[in-house]
């Protein structure tokens, strides 16, 4: 395969879950940015932090309720989601869930 100026991976196939699991692994990662995907498990959670850097949620399949700051989003494929540093967030999937999430490491 030629050498790219750019990444490209194919999430047509994505990883299952084993019950009561979550499962993370990283797409990308350069001095700028980090990209990891995540499935859950229906039911499973990952409680209330925050993230010292800005990041974008992009949900691929299954749906969740996202908590942000104050509110509760039911969240669901093709949901989209910019969130600043030190917002403190929670994930519960209603299903089984996979995103992908963008760490913005440029200046906070």
């Amino acid at each position: 395969m030629p050498t790219l100026p750019y990444a490209f991976k194919d999430l047509s196939e994505l990883p299952e879950p084993n019950a009561d699991s979550i499962l993370s692994q990283t797409v990308y990662s350069d001095d700028t940015v980090k990209v990891t995907l995540f499935s859950f498990a229906v039911g499973q959670e990952l409680s209330q932090h925050t993230a010292s850097r800005p990041i974008l949620l992009h949900i691929l399949q299954g749906s969740a309720v996202l908590g942000v700051g104050e509110n509760r989003l039911e969240a669901e494929a093709g949901s989209w989601l910019h969130m600043p540093a030190n917002l403190p967030h929670s994930v519960t999937a209603k299903t089984n869930l996979h995103f992908l999430l963008t760490l913005l490491k440029g200046n906070p």
